[in-house]
Formats: C-alpha cells, structure tokens, sequence
C-alpha cells in the first residue's frame, strides 16, 4: 500500500485546492484572514499561490495547499512508525507536491510545513526508518521548533511494507528503488527551496536536514551525491554499508540456526549483565554505561556452568550458549573465516537480532529481525516466501557475496569521498548509540576511518565531519529515552562557526536512572574524574591511550 497523504484530527481544519500535471504547477490555496509575521525571518506567511518547477528527470503531478488549524496530529501508518498523537501543532501552511519520472510509473509525495508564526528562518528536512523514507511525526514535532520542514515518501509504502520492491513479473522495481536509495531526498529539497521561498516570499537563510537509521543513511547520501543540498546534516546511527550491515545483522540467527541453540532473553541478558559488570569501571566509574565496548574483552566462556533464574526456574548456562554469544559479538565471517563485517556491540540487548519462538512441535525455531529478513527474502533473492529463519553458513555466505554486488552501487552509501561536500562548506554530525541492537556502531566507526584514509587523517575530518559515541545507548535512543542535543550543536557550526568538542546528552544506564553526559568526539572517550556522576561535569574526554594509562 501506498503512504497516505496527512491526515487530519479535524476535517475541517484541511481546505486542499489540487492543479493538474504539468512540468511546474501554480496553485492557489485559501486566502489567510491576516499576514502572520515569521519568527526570525521577518517575513509574512502567504498559503495561496504556489509554482512548482520540476527538478531534473521529473515531472509535477500535482500541487495542493491545506491552510492547518493549530492542534494535536495524528500521525498517519501503523505502529511504531505512525499512529500516535503529536500535541500542540501550530497552525500552518501545508504544501503537498506529487513527482513522477517518465516510463517509471511511480507516483512520489513531497510534503512542505511551513508555520505560520515564528518560522526561525532555517529550513530543514527529516529522514525515514526501516523501509519508510520519510517521517510525518518528525515534521510535525519541527514544525513546533519554528522550522519550515519537509519530507518524502519516495512513493513507497510505509515502514514495515516492502509490497513495492517488487513488480507484479517479480523484477525488481528499479525506479522505486532509486528513489528510496537516493532520489527522492534530493528532489524533495529541489522543490521544498521553492515552497518554502514563494511561501515566504524569500528563501530559507540555510538549509538542513536530519535524520536517524534510514534517515541516517539518507543524510550520507545527501552529502556523498547532492553535496549543496545542505548547509548541515545530523545523521545518526546511519544504515550506510546498507547492503553489507543488513544481511549481518541476520548473522544471529544463522548462528542459532546451525548450533541448534537458542538461548532465551533470559539467558542473554544474564550475558550482557555479566560483561557490564566485568567491563563497566573500565572509565573510571560503575554506572551500568560501558564507555567504550571495544576495550571490554569479556569472554562469555565464564558464564558456563552458572545458574541464573528465568521464569521463577534456575537455568543452567551451558558452553553451547556461550559459543553463540560469542560468535553473534564476533559477527558475521565467511566460511574461510574472513570477517565480513561487525557483530552485535557488546551490551546491547539480542531481543531483536536473536530472537526464537516455539516452532509447535515442542522445539524451538528463530525468529529472524524483520528489516534485514526482508532485505534478503525480497530484494536480495526477489522470493518474499523465502525463509531466513534456517540459513547455513554456506547459503549465508553465499547471499552476503550477492547482497554487494548486486545493491552495493544503488544503496551501499558509503562511498568515502567527501570533498564536494566539505569544498561546498557543509557541516556533517552522526551520533551513534554504543549499544546500538540494529544496526552495528562499528560500522559507522569503519567508515569515518575511511573517510580519514581517503582525505588527509582526523584533524582535516574533523573540520566538517564530526562522530560521536553515547555509550550504552540503544538504537536512535529508542530504547531508555535517551537525548542528544545534536540540532542545536548543527546549527551553531554551520551559522557562528562553532565546532562541536562534545554533544550534550541525558544517558539512561542499566539500572534506569538518566544522567547527563557529554558525548565525546570520535576517538576520544569519556572518563569520570570526579564529583556526582549524574553530571556531565564529572567527566572529561580523554584520548584512548590516555584512558588505557588512568
């Protein structure tokens, strides 16, 4: 199915007024009662005429205006991804423009906010998540902030439908997936430039975007491809090595599968407690956040033959257990052994990537993560029947060979090169959770190093592009509530020059309490010298070796 237009918590809030396709569109909305003076910008709102000019390679279907009421939103799409209420929305100006590209047959929805009062001046633009290319909630949570905010659909489904990947013959749709790689981002800030100056009467004074998981990925591909697209891009805990981090991150329940061993959640979380226990004082401090995972050497060989208590029953833990802990940490490697990309972080929860189930016949069977399960029953092998759950070595081997070369070119995102970007002045910060469960921390560690391989080592990096590590964090923060406060660390680099040292954050640790930290810039960590340790000021960013030497 397709991802719906917004919709309305109040009908009559919405007055749409549609034009018909063209390759630029003119359309006229409802008259406003009185000019709204934007924020920082100076300048009024008009919700009533707009021209739409095509970007390359695609032609306007159509262009609609909805003059919005202030109140809650209701976020269009099934859970988690939609359905759920955004509060206290301004009134706003929404524009809706529907791209297609000739011979595609593809029918792409580019939506514009634009606030009535208090617009800040800034434009900005939000990823998606999982198969979902853009994010309805985040626009309308922006909105709020005071920014003019945009996002695409890219004409596929929502976040948990891949139904669009494939054509009715069984062949991969190309042109649905070139806008879900690539395409559509660029062209929703071709055509969101121009909304948001006629809206306004003036262009936006700088341009951003932001997004997390696939919205990472998408801010990567913004500034390797469309380098000018944006003054300044927040990416976190990106899907970049899209083809290769995908497919590993099935490697679980490939390891499951041929030990016949499936621990239960119980039994992993009793590992994960034991390696934060071992490895936890590491930075100086025991507070259920490991600083950085990969100096924890704990070997889950020391749980075996220890009891823990699951379900009110004492379980014991046995080698089998350990050995696939062990390779799940390891990661993914080829049947010679070859490392073909990262495991699970060490302390981040397996209830996603190794999960099992009871397969009805008293055994017990996996339960493969959906995201990557269908990356490779659907894109990978085009057989949407095809099971994940019972991969051998051999057969994983050979789909993660296939995996790159057949997507590494159209999805991969991780081309190193950067200097369009940084020659064109942008600024790039990434956040990545240290106990990321989906998608590996390491890998946004490889690329960084490549991207300081290829054009001149850390310091010359560091002048536009910027990571940094929150440790103990699961995946986009979703887990625990944690906080960065990386948009406003953005904005100060790319408008008063001011690079980020740390990222300020509310971390929660294992035993659920928050505590503010400061996320250190890639490779230094954090180490506690002193004072309350639910403040920031308690610790300072040390260089590895330093931290080795404390």
């Amino acid at each position: 199915m397709t991802v719906a237009a917004a919709v309305p918590v109040a009908a009559a809030a919405y007055l749409p007024v549609s034009a018909s396709a063209d390759t630029f569109h003119t359309v006229n909305g409802p008259a406003q009662s009185q000019a709204q003076k934007g924020g920082n910008s100076g300048s009024s709102l008009s919700c009533t005429s707009f021209k739409v000019s095509a970007p390359d390679g695609a032609v306007v279907e159509s262009v609609s205006t909805a003059q919005v009421a202030a109140g809650p939103y209701l976020v269009p799409g099934p859970a988690p991804l939609g359905g759920y209420t955004v509060p206290d929305v301004p009134a706003h100006c929404e524009v809706t423009v529907g791209l297609t590209h000739p011979g595609g047959g593809d029918h792409a929805k580019v939506q514009v906010w634009l606030p009535d009062a208090g617009w800040n001046g800034r434009f900005l633009a939000v990823g998606g998540a999982a198969y979902q290319a853009g994010d309805l909630g985040a626009v309308a949570t922006q909105v709020k902030a005071g920014y003019a905010v945009a996002t695409t659909d890219a004409g596929v489904s929502n976040g948990l439908d891949v139904s669009w990947a494939l054509k009715a013959d069984g062949s991969l749709n190309q042109t649905l997936l070139e806008n879900f790689s690539s395409r559509s981002v660029h062209e929703m800030s071709v055509v969101a430039k121009q909304v948001i100056a006629t809206g306004y009467r003036h262009a936006a004074s700088y341009s951003y975007f932001n997004g997390c998981s696939t919205g990472g990925r998408q801010g990567y591909m913004e500034a390797q491809q469309y380098p000018t697209d944006f003054d300044g891009i927040n990416a976190d805990a990106p899907g970049i090595n899209w083809d290769q981090f995908e497919v590993a991150t099935l490697w679980p329940q490939v390891v499951m599968n041929e030990a016949k061993t499936y621990p239960t959640a119980c039994e992993f979380d009793a590992f994960n407690a034991a390696a934060i226990k071992s490895c936890d004082k590491l930075d100086g401090l025991v507070d259920g956040l490991i600083s950085d995972p990969g100096k924890c050497d704990f070997d889950p060989r020391r749980l075996v033959g220890t009891t823990v208590v699951c379900d009110g029953k004492q379980v014991t833990i046995t080698a089998a257990d350990a050995a696939v802990v062990r390779k799940i940490w390891d990661g993914p490697r080829d049947t010679n052994g070859k490392r073909l990309w990262y495991g699970l972080p060490v302390g981040a929860t397996f209830n996603y990537l190794a999960a099992s189930q009871p397969d009805g016949n008293g055994g017990t069977v996996g339960s493969p993560f959906f995201v990557p399960s269908v990356w490779v029953s659907t894109f990978v092998k085009q057989d949407p029947a095809f099971n994940t759950a019972n991969l051998t070595y051999a057969q994983y081997d050979r789909i993660f060979q296939q995996a790159r070369a057949k997507f590494d070119a159209e999805i991969g995102t991780r081309d190193a090169d950067l200097s369009a970007f940084r020659n064109a002045g942008g600024k790039l910060i990434t956040w990545h959770g240290d106990s990321d469960q989906l998608i590996p921390t390491a890998g946004t560690i490889d690329y960084r190093q490549r991207v300081e391989a290829r054009m001149g080592g850390s310091k010359k990096v560091d002048d536009f592009y910027r990571v940094f590590l929150a440790p103990g964090t699961a995946h986009c923060g979703l887990v625990g509530g944690s906080t960065v406060d990386d948009l406003s660390a953005l904005t100060a680099w790319v408008e008063q020059g001011k690079a980020p040292a740390v990222l300020h954050a509310t971390l929660t640790t294992a035993d659920q309490k928050n505590v503010q930290r400061d996320l250190c810039r890639y490779p230094m960590v954090s180490h506690y010298t002193g004072g309350d340790p639910a403040k920031a000021g308690s610790f300072r960013c040390v260089s590895p070796s330093q931290w080795s030497k404390s």
